[in-house]
This record gives C-alpha cells, structure tokens and sequence, in this order.
C-alpha cells in the first residue's frame, strides 16, 4: 500500500463525515452580520471568522479561519488545525483532523526520527479531548507510549494512560485485531488537554531487527473509526497520516466559572431568553443549551425560538388535533369524539345509548370474570403461604441470614430461553436479580425435600464464605420443592472446559492452581466451617470457574436433601464414575469419600480424558495399573501441558493415587492434598 493510497483511506472517510453533518448545521443561528459557514461547514456562534479583523464574530478561543474559502480551520499553538463539523448542543463538540505520532529506527535499533503528534491544540483552554467519542491506539511491534494531562498530580501529572503493542514477526499481528499483537487500544480518561503521545524508549524495549515493523505509531482516534490493518505497520506513510478525533468545548472563561457563578459575571455566554446553564462535563467551565421546547443557539440573543411541534409529527405525537403553544403543544380531540389520551391514543366517536349498554353487558360479564381471578389468587397465596411455612420459612426467618425471594420474584427467570444447565437435580437458569447475576436452581418435578433438614442445611451453608465455593445467595419457598438462587459463575463447569464441544485451551498453571484452590475449598468444608460439611458429589461438573479461571465448589449439602421416591437413591447419591467404592457398599459418606473422587477429578484435569462408570471406569484403571508396574504414566498426560512437566504430572498422578486407596485410612486429608497442591504450585512457579 503506497502512501497516496493510505493517505486517502485514512482522510476521506472523514471529509465525507464532515460534509454529511453540514444540513444540520445549517439551521444553527449566527450573530448578525457574520460570515455564516465555510464550505459546507456552518459556523455558528460562540464560533465565528473574524470580519476585517473584528472579533465581535467570535468568543474569545473560538475563532475559524476559512482557507481558500472552503476549508475551515482553528489555529492550534503550532499549527493550524482542520475542522470538519461543529456542534453546540445538546453536545457541544468539535470534529477535527490531528497528526499521528510516531517514531522511527533502523536495523540496529537506533532512532531515526520522532514526533509526539502535538500541535498545541489548545492554546486558550477552550477544549478537552472527549473521553465519550475518542480512544488511543498504539501501533508497533515492541511499543509502550501513553498520554498524560493535568499537571501537579502526585506522579506529576494527575493521570497517565497508554497500553503496549508486540509482536515477534510479521506474521502475528491479524487484520481487525487491535489485541496487543501489533496494534493495542485504550480509553482516555475525562480532562486531556492536548494530543502530545510519549513514546517509552528503553533498553526493554529494543527496535533491533524489525524491518517487517520499522516504526511505532500512536494516535487519539474516534471511537470505531479506524480498524486495523497489518500493512500498516510496514507502510504507514508518517508524513502523510492523520485522523479524526472529538473534542468537547466549553464556557472556560474568568477562572472556569461554574453556573452558579457565571450567571452573575460580566460576560455570561447564555444570552438566549429561553436558554439554561449546565457545568461542563468534561472539564471546569460551563454549556448552554435551548430549554425544552426552544431550538437554535443559546449563545445569541433571541437565539432560542419556539419548536413547531405540530408540525413534526415524526418527533411529537398527537393522535387528536395539534396546537402549537409557546414552547409547548397541546393535543384534543374534536367536538364528538373522545380519547384516554389524545397524544397517544386515537380518538372515537362518544359512544350512543345501546354501545353504552353493550359496553355495560360486556363490563359485566369482566367483573365476573375479574372475581374469579381474584379468588383463584386468593387461593394461590394460601396455598404459596402453607409451602412457605412447611418449607421452614418461618425458621429462616428468625435466622435473618438468607434472602428469601416470593415466586414473583424468579418467574422472568423460569424461562426455557434462560436454561444454562440440566442433571438429576434438575434445571439452571441464568437471571438477573437487583441487577447481579444469578444461577437460579429448580428441582426437577416429582422430587421431594427432606423439609425437616432443609432450613438448618440452608443456615449452614449460608454460612460458607470462601472464596473456593459458590455462595447461596437465598432461596425460594413458595413451591413444592424450594427453589436455590446461588451467585452465577460465568465460565461454566470444569467439565464443559475439558470435555465441552469446543474444548478450550487450558495451561498447565491454570491447572495446577484450579486443583489447589478445588482442594481448599473442599478442606474448609471439611475442617474450617463452623459445621463439617461433606459434599457428596465431587466432579468437574460440580467445580465451576468464574472469568479469572478461579474454581467455585457448587451442588453440596442442599442437593443431598433433594432426591427421587426410592429410599436407595434417598441415601446414596451421586455421579457413580466419581463414587467412592466403600460409599457405595456402606452408604456411609465420610470427608475420605470427597478425597477418593478428587482423586478421579485431578486424574481427568491431567490426561483431559474423561473417566466413565460404564466401561469400568478405564481412566481410573489405567493410572493404577502403571502405579502397581511401577511405570510412569506418561502416555496418558493430556499432550497440551506434557512437555516438560512429565515429572510434576507424574507427581500429581501420585497423589491422585493415594487419594483413590480403597484402604479408607490410607487416604490423605482433603488439608493434606490441598497444602501438597499448593507446594506444586509454588514449585512450578519457580
């Protein structure tokens, strides 16, 4: 790509911006006997072109120059500055054009030429950059800059922003992927005064041997504007590059007043009759606008002139006949007809004597129909009432401890559309609640609760607050079977990474601190909280991860109260394949029975396969059988963290094989395999 043709991508897009924008503009109301627009480009006041030189056109700051009559211009501190549209309200902002940054090197890494971008864009204090409509974007291959504004902050400067661009060959960064590889972006905070971008240049970040990426770019930018391309990190002509970016403008005379102050200062900007102040937004000083039902210019005096709403049926309704007021409108209806609300709804012939009476028949026949409801309501909040109270909502109550939510409260959320998840427990919604997200669990129907157990089970576990387990938020006891409302965790089951139908990508590292945080919650369970608690169902389904891959233990305690009519499934639940063989003779569960089905679980996170209950469960096999041949288990490590880390995950099938001893006592403590996970893990750190 030449320079021409980058220089043409770049700019034009935005001339045709400015050019569109220009009816609007338009209406806007000049002071008499200026110059009214450059080009297609209005000029409205505050902003102006000197007439022979006067500046009665233009407020202090505000001034345009029209090149060749046909290209406005502002007068930056070092050079002019091309504008392509204005506004005043109900944002009061001003498009323009700015140079790109940028710095050079050669083969060896030495800088050839730099440029920072800046063109003192505002030498009177009149704009901010808009923090709403404009972001930075970095270009490069080894790049760190930033911008920095308001002066006297405790590091100098009262903020800094910038990101970092790398990338190791030509062949990493990717058309529209502004990532960090060749290409990062940020947001800029609220208060930037000028463009001027710093390049950070030290030995870290070396330009030696980048000829596919001879120089780094930088550039505040409109939102959306520009997308990425790699070639530009090759061809990018720096003399011949610029783009458009937002500026916010306001009142920033006589120290910056505020509305309150200014209102009573010589020279207050609102000069309309019908115009009203506001602080400025984004930096100190103040705006005018129109009030409602005004339109124009509220720096101009009679500037602000009454909207015709009637005529602009598009943008103010009525349904009846119009009046334009001042200011306002009103809407009626005509002689003879009739309308709940003529603004919004039509209006009808009032009706005769036998529509009266019909309407009376029909309203009857509603009234009925209206009372039954009501005692079928009636009939319902009875029956919510006595589900609450054999549920032990009265129990809960006294507690204090746990939200409890009325039916009314889920029923957006029991929606097929919102179903994230299904097993023998029954059905997952996702919702919002006041606003936080929500996994909402209800029983599947035809399950029955243990409701003598189930308010000091929700007590308990409402107490469980670790980092490591998902916490009940509260529950609902105005069905059959309580529904739970647990804190939503957004990347789904361990299961769904590992076995999911778009397997993900999972590090070593990742694996390792899943398994060792897993275990610290099961070990709190067990020996930390003010009542041991036993899960029941340990397995990867059952360990979720939020979106810092943090694990959340889920489905324990409560889930063992909630099970199918038979008495064996009442006492022994659970996903066989994670089952721990002497639960299954004794039905005796014990914290050695979550040890035994962590142990499968570290076995699966390992070798990314999944153990199954029926073909005998072969994962869990294989990994004994090479333990009692005394050979490593190498051939079952998932290939993904394999190399390199043989040793550590032979470790980690070991202890996985003592937590799988069919000797009860033999077993380690769930304390026990989450201190040794966590030594892995500082292990591997090192």
């Amino acid at each position: 790509m030449g320079s021409s043709s980058m220089w043409m991508r770049l700019v034009l897009p935005a001339l045709l911006v400015a050019t569109m924008s220009a009816p609007v503009a338009a209406t806007l109301t000049l002071m008499p006997g200026c110059v009214d627009r450059c080009g297609n480009i209005s000029i409205p006041y505050p902003f102006g072109i000197g007439k022979d030189g006067g500046k009665d056109c233009f407020r202090k700051g505000f001034e345009i120059s029209c090149v060749n009559n046909s290209v406005p211009v502002m007068a930056g501190a070092d050079k002019d500055i091309q504008v392509l549209s204005l506004s005043l309200s109900p944002h009061p902002q001003v498009r323009v054009v700015l140079p790109v940054a940028w710095q050079c090197f050669n083969v060896t890494g030495d800088q050839t030429g730099v440029f920072n971008g800046g063109v003192g864009v505002n030498p009177e204090g009149v704009y901010r950059l808009s923090s709403d409509l404009n972001q930075l974007v970095i270009l490069g291959c080894n790049t760190f800059a930033y911008i920095m504004s308001g002066e006297s902050g405790r590091f100098n400067y009262q903020f800094y922003t910038g990101c970092v661009a790398v990338a190791n060959d030509a062949g990493q960064p990717q058309d529209d992927a502004c990532n960090g590889i060749g290409c990062c972006s940020v947001g800029i905070p609220p208060g930037l005064t000028d463009n001027v971008v710093n390049f950070r240049n030290t030995a870290i970040w070396s330009h030696a041997d980048q000829e596919f990426c001879p120089c780094d770019y930088a550039f505040i930018v409109d939102k959306g504007y520009y997308n990425f391309k790699k070639d530009d990190l090759l061809h990018m002509d720096v003399n011949q590059t610029s783009m458009p970016m937002s500026l916010d403008w306001a009142i920033r005379e006589n120290g910056s007043l505020t509305c309150a102050a200014a209102a009573s200062a010589p020279g207050y900007a609102c000069k309309s009759v019908h115009s009203e102040c506001f602080n400025s937004k984004n930096g100190p000083g103040y705006i005018c606008n129109c009030t409602k039902g005004y339109e124009g210019n509220p720096y101009v005096v009679n500037g602000c002139t009454d909207i015709d709403e009637c005529a602009r049926p598009e943008n103010y309704s009525c349904r009846g006949e119009c009046k334009n007021i001042d200011g306002d409108y009103k809407c009626d209806c005509r002689a003879g007809y009739t309308s709940p609300n003529p603004y919004t709804e039509s209006c009808n012939p009032k009706f005769p004597l036998p529509a009266q009476i019909s309407i009376g028949v029909v309203g009857g026949i509603l009234l009925l129909a209206f009372l039954s409801f009501v005692i079928i309501i009636r009939k319902e909040r009875r029956m919510r009432h006595e589900l609450y109270r054999k549920n032990g909502g009265p129990t809960l109550e006294k507690a204090s401890i746990i939200k409890l939510f009325k039916k009314n409260d889920l029923t957006q959320i029991l929606k097929s559309s919102n179903i994230i998840g299904k097993g023998g427990f029954g059905e997952v919604y996702k919702g919002l609640v006041d606003g936080v997200p929500v996994a909402v669990k209800k029983p599947i129907s035809g399950n029955h609760m243990e409701s003598s157990q189930f308010a000091n089970e929700v007590i308990i576990q409402s107490k469980v607050i670790h980092k490591n387990i998902v916490r009940l938020i509260g529950c609902c006891l105005e069905v059959d079977t309580p529904m739970l409302v647990y804190e939503f965790i957004s990347q789904g089951s361990m299961d769904d990474i590992l076995h999911g139908g778009e397997k993900k990508p999972l590090g070593l590292d990742a694996r390792i601190n899943i398994l060792a945080e897993a275990a610290q919650g099961l070990a709190y369970m067990h020996s930390q909280a003010n009542t041991v608690i036993l899960h029941g169902d340990v397995k990867p389904a059952n360990i979720l991860l939020d979106d810092k891959f943090v694990p959340k233990i889920s489905d324990f305690g409560i889930s063992r109260l909630i099970a199918r009519d038979n008495e064996h499934a009442a006492s022994i639940i659970g996903d066989r394949t994670y089952m721990d063989p002497v639960y299954m003779q004794s039905g005796l569960l014990t914290a050695k029975s979550d040890v035994y089905s962590f142990g499968v679980v570290i076995l699966e996170l390992i070798s990314r396969k999944k153990a199954t209950h029926r073909d005998n469960n072969t994962l869990v096999n294989s990994f004994l059988e090479n333990h009692k041949k005394g050979k490593k288990s190498t051939e079952l490590f998932d290939t993904e963290i394999a190399e390199g880390a043989e040793d550590l995950l032979q470790n980690l099938a070991e202890l996985a094989i003592k937590c799988l001893e069919l000797e009860v006592d033999q077993r380690p403590t769930m304390t026990e395999v989450a201190e040794q996970l966590v030594a892995f893990t500082r292990t591997h750190q090192v």
